[in-house]
Protein backbone atom coordinates (compact mmCIF):
# COMPACT_ATOMS: atom_id res chain seq x y z
CA UNK A 1 0.00 0.00 0.00
CA UNK A 2 3.03 2.28 0.22
CA UNK A 3 4.03 2.78 -3.39
CA UNK A 4 6.71 5.45 -2.96
CA UNK A 5 8.87 5.92 0.12
CA UNK A 6 12.08 7.76 0.80
CA UNK A 7 14.13 6.68 3.80
CA UNK A 8 16.69 8.92 5.49
CA UNK A 9 19.35 8.23 8.08
CA UNK A 10 17.97 10.81 10.50
CA UNK A 11 15.35 13.51 10.99
CA UNK A 12 17.63 16.32 9.84
CA UNK A 13 18.18 14.76 6.42
CA UNK A 14 14.49 13.91 6.11
CA UNK A 15 13.43 17.45 6.96
CA UNK A 16 15.90 19.00 4.52
CA UNK A 17 14.65 16.77 1.70
CA UNK A 18 11.04 17.69 2.44
CA UNK A 19 11.92 21.39 2.50
CA UNK A 20 13.67 21.16 -0.86
CA UNK A 21 10.75 19.30 -2.44
CA UNK A 22 8.30 21.80 -0.97
CA UNK A 23 10.25 24.69 -2.45
CA UNK A 24 10.13 23.12 -5.91
CA UNK A 25 6.39 22.47 -5.70
CA UNK A 26 5.64 25.96 -4.42
CA UNK A 27 7.66 27.68 -7.13
CA UNK A 28 6.05 25.56 -9.84
CA UNK A 29 2.56 26.32 -8.51
CA UNK A 30 3.20 30.05 -8.35
CA UNK A 31 4.63 30.04 -11.87
CA UNK A 32 1.58 28.16 -13.19
CA UNK A 33 -1.22 29.77 -11.17
CA UNK A 34 0.18 32.79 -9.34
CA UNK A 35 -0.32 31.18 -5.93
CA UNK A 36 0.31 27.98 -3.99
CA UNK A 37 -1.89 26.21 -1.44
CA UNK A 38 -0.20 24.22 1.32
CA UNK A 39 -2.09 22.26 3.97
CA UNK A 40 -0.18 21.89 7.23
CA UNK A 41 -0.33 19.30 9.99
CA UNK A 42 0.70 19.21 13.62
CA UNK A 43 3.33 17.05 15.25
CA UNK A 44 7.06 16.92 15.93
CA UNK A 45 8.34 16.42 12.38
CA UNK A 46 6.25 19.28 10.92
CA UNK A 47 7.54 21.48 13.73
CA UNK A 48 11.10 20.73 12.64
CA UNK A 49 10.13 21.51 9.05
CA UNK A 50 8.58 24.83 10.07
CA UNK A 51 11.73 25.80 11.93
CA UNK A 52 13.91 24.90 8.94
CA UNK A 53 11.67 26.85 6.56
CA UNK A 54 11.84 29.89 8.81
CA UNK A 55 15.62 29.66 9.20
CA UNK A 56 16.93 28.65 5.78
CA UNK A 57 14.05 29.22 3.35
CA UNK A 58 12.93 32.69 4.39
CA UNK A 59 13.76 34.07 0.95
CA UNK A 60 13.75 30.83 -1.04
CA UNK A 61 10.05 30.04 -0.61
CA UNK A 62 7.54 32.40 -2.31
CA UNK A 63 5.83 33.12 1.00
CA UNK A 64 3.81 36.09 -0.23
CA UNK A 65 2.12 33.86 -2.80
CA UNK A 66 1.52 30.91 -0.45
CA UNK A 67 -1.83 30.22 1.19
CA UNK A 68 -1.76 28.03 4.29
CA UNK A 69 -4.52 25.72 5.49
CA UNK A 70 -4.75 23.02 8.17
CA UNK A 71 -5.69 19.36 7.87
CA UNK A 72 -7.07 19.15 11.40
CA UNK A 73 -7.26 21.09 14.61
CA UNK A 74 -7.97 20.50 18.28
CA UNK A 75 -11.05 22.47 19.34
CA UNK A 76 -9.13 24.72 21.69
CA UNK A 77 -8.22 28.40 21.59
CA UNK A 78 -5.41 29.56 19.32
CA UNK A 79 -3.33 30.32 22.42
CA UNK A 80 -3.69 26.81 23.84
CA UNK A 81 -0.43 24.86 23.80
CA UNK A 82 -2.25 21.97 22.10
CA UNK A 83 -3.31 24.10 19.12
CA UNK A 84 -1.83 23.15 15.75
CA UNK A 85 -2.25 26.75 14.67
CA UNK A 86 -0.30 28.00 17.66
CA UNK A 87 2.58 25.66 16.85
CA UNK A 88 2.70 26.96 13.28
CA UNK A 89 2.43 30.57 14.43
CA UNK A 90 5.34 30.24 16.85
CA UNK A 91 7.64 28.20 14.61
CA UNK A 92 6.84 29.64 11.19
CA UNK A 93 4.18 32.32 10.72
CA UNK A 94 5.77 34.85 13.05
CA UNK A 95 9.07 34.52 11.19
CA UNK A 96 8.26 34.54 7.47
CA UNK A 97 6.37 37.02 5.29
CA UNK A 98 3.09 35.19 4.66
CA UNK A 99 0.39 37.88 4.33
CA UNK A 100 -2.23 37.59 7.10
CA UNK A 101 -4.95 37.17 4.49
CA UNK A 102 -3.17 34.07 3.18
CA UNK A 103 -3.38 32.26 6.52
CA UNK A 104 -6.53 30.16 6.90
CA UNK A 105 -6.65 28.42 10.31
CA UNK A 106 -9.59 26.27 11.30
CA UNK A 107 -11.93 28.35 13.49
CA UNK A 108 -12.16 27.18 17.08
CA UNK A 109 -14.05 30.02 18.70
CA UNK A 110 -17.56 29.33 17.46
CA UNK A 111 -20.41 28.02 19.61
CA UNK A 112 -19.73 24.40 18.68
CA UNK A 113 -17.42 22.39 16.41
CA UNK A 114 -20.17 21.57 13.90
CA UNK A 115 -20.61 25.27 13.14
CA UNK A 116 -16.85 25.61 12.84
CA UNK A 117 -16.68 22.75 10.34
CA UNK A 118 -19.32 24.44 8.19
CA UNK A 119 -17.43 27.72 8.40
CA UNK A 120 -14.14 26.14 7.32
CA UNK A 121 -15.78 24.36 4.42
CA UNK A 122 -17.00 27.79 3.30
CA UNK A 123 -13.42 29.09 3.56
CA UNK A 124 -12.20 26.26 1.33
CA UNK A 125 -15.00 26.83 -1.17
CA UNK A 126 -14.27 30.54 -1.37
CA UNK A 127 -10.61 29.87 -2.09
CA UNK A 128 -10.87 26.89 -4.44
CA UNK A 129 -14.26 27.36 -6.05
CA UNK A 130 -15.65 24.18 -7.58
CA UNK A 131 -12.23 22.51 -8.00
CA UNK A 132 -10.72 21.98 -4.55
CA UNK A 133 -7.15 20.74 -4.76
CA UNK A 134 -4.20 21.51 -2.52
CA UNK A 135 -0.88 21.92 -4.23
CA UNK A 136 0.79 20.24 -1.26
CA UNK A 137 -0.69 18.41 1.72
CA UNK A 138 1.27 17.28 4.77
CA UNK A 139 0.09 14.36 6.87
CA UNK A 140 1.41 12.35 9.79
CA UNK A 141 0.46 8.94 11.10
CA UNK A 142 -0.33 7.76 14.61
CA UNK A 143 0.77 4.45 16.05
CA UNK A 144 -2.78 3.12 15.58
CA UNK A 145 -2.93 4.33 11.98
CA UNK A 146 -4.83 7.61 12.31
CA UNK A 147 -4.06 10.60 10.13
CA UNK A 148 -5.27 14.19 10.47
CA UNK A 149 -8.02 13.54 13.06
CA UNK A 150 -9.40 10.51 11.24
CA UNK A 151 -9.13 7.66 13.75
CA UNK A 152 -9.99 3.97 13.31
CA UNK A 153 -13.75 3.28 13.50
CA UNK A 154 -14.65 6.99 13.32
CA UNK A 155 -17.93 7.78 11.50
CA UNK A 156 -15.96 10.44 9.62
CA UNK A 157 -14.21 7.69 7.64
CA UNK A 158 -17.45 7.09 5.73
CA UNK A 159 -18.00 10.74 4.82
CA UNK A 160 -18.29 11.20 1.06
CA UNK A 161 -19.68 14.73 0.68
CA UNK A 162 -18.45 17.15 3.33
CA UNK A 163 -14.88 18.42 3.20
CA UNK A 164 -14.70 19.20 6.94
CA UNK A 165 -16.38 17.56 9.91
CA UNK A 166 -16.30 17.78 13.68
CA UNK A 167 -15.21 14.57 15.41
CA UNK A 168 -14.79 13.09 18.86
CA UNK A 169 -11.34 11.55 18.88
CA UNK A 170 -9.99 8.88 21.28
CA UNK A 171 -7.25 11.32 22.26
CA UNK A 172 -6.82 14.53 24.21
CA UNK A 173 -8.47 16.83 23.59
CA UNK A 174 -11.28 14.76 22.06
CA UNK A 175 -13.17 17.58 20.32
CA UNK A 176 -11.56 18.25 16.94
CA UNK A 177 -12.07 19.40 13.39
CA UNK A 178 -10.69 17.39 10.49
CA UNK A 179 -10.65 17.37 6.73
CA UNK A 180 -12.21 14.26 5.24
CA UNK A 181 -11.16 11.99 2.39
CA UNK A 182 -13.11 13.96 -0.26
CA UNK A 183 -10.82 16.93 0.47
CA UNK A 184 -7.61 15.20 1.56
CA UNK A 185 -7.48 13.05 -1.55
CA UNK A 186 -7.77 16.09 -3.82
CA UNK A 187 -4.13 17.06 -3.50
CA UNK A 188 -1.50 17.31 -6.20
CA UNK A 189 1.17 16.17 -3.77
CA UNK A 190 0.74 14.43 -0.43
CA UNK A 191 3.73 14.05 1.87
CA UNK A 192 3.44 11.64 4.80
CA UNK A 193 6.10 12.39 7.41
CA UNK A 194 6.97 9.73 9.99
CA UNK A 195 9.94 9.31 12.28
CA UNK A 196 10.96 7.21 15.26
CA UNK A 197 10.84 3.55 16.19
CA UNK A 198 7.29 3.89 17.55
CA UNK A 199 6.04 4.29 13.97
CA UNK A 200 7.83 1.24 12.57
CA UNK A 201 5.13 -1.30 13.40
CA UNK A 202 2.27 0.65 11.81
CA UNK A 203 4.38 1.46 8.74
CA UNK A 204 5.19 -2.25 8.35
CA UNK A 205 1.53 -3.20 8.77
CA UNK A 206 0.41 -0.80 6.06
CA UNK A 207 3.17 -1.88 3.73
CA UNK A 208 2.13 -5.53 4.02
CA UNK A 209 -1.53 -4.88 3.23
CA UNK A 210 -2.79 -5.97 -0.21
CA UNK A 211 -3.41 -2.99 -2.43
CA UNK A 212 -6.99 -4.08 -3.05
CA UNK A 213 -7.84 -4.28 0.64
CA UNK A 214 -10.09 -1.76 2.36
CA UNK A 215 -7.63 -0.91 5.07
CA UNK A 216 -8.66 -0.60 8.70
CA UNK A 217 -5.99 2.08 9.06
CA UNK A 218 -7.24 5.57 8.12
CA UNK A 219 -3.80 6.66 6.89
CA UNK A 220 -3.74 3.82 4.36
CA UNK A 221 -6.96 5.05 2.76
CA UNK A 222 -5.38 8.26 1.56
CA UNK A 223 -5.19 8.42 -2.24
CA UNK A 224 -3.59 11.35 -4.02
CA UNK A 225 -5.01 12.80 -7.20
CA UNK A 226 -1.36 13.34 -8.08
CA UNK A 227 1.56 11.91 -6.14
CA UNK A 228 1.84 10.46 -2.64
CA UNK A 229 5.28 10.12 -1.02
CA UNK A 230 6.20 8.74 2.40
CA UNK A 231 9.22 10.40 4.03
CA UNK A 232 10.61 8.14 6.76
CA UNK A 233 13.66 8.13 8.96
CA UNK A 234 15.57 4.89 9.39
CA UNK A 235 13.99 4.18 12.76
CA UNK A 236 10.47 4.28 11.31
CA UNK A 237 11.25 2.38 8.14
CA UNK A 238 10.54 -1.33 7.77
Amino acid sequence: MIREARVFADTALLTRAVADESQRIALDAVLANGRCSICLSGGTTPKSLNELWARDYMTRMPWKKIHLFWGDERYVSYDDERSNYRMARETLLSRVSVPPGNIHPMPTGLANPDEAAIAYEKTLREYFGDRPEFDLLFLGIGVEGHTASLFPDSPALAETQRAVVAVEAPAEPPRRLTLTYPMLNRSRYIFFLAEGAKKREIISEIRREPESAASRYPAARIRSAGRLIWFLDQAAAW
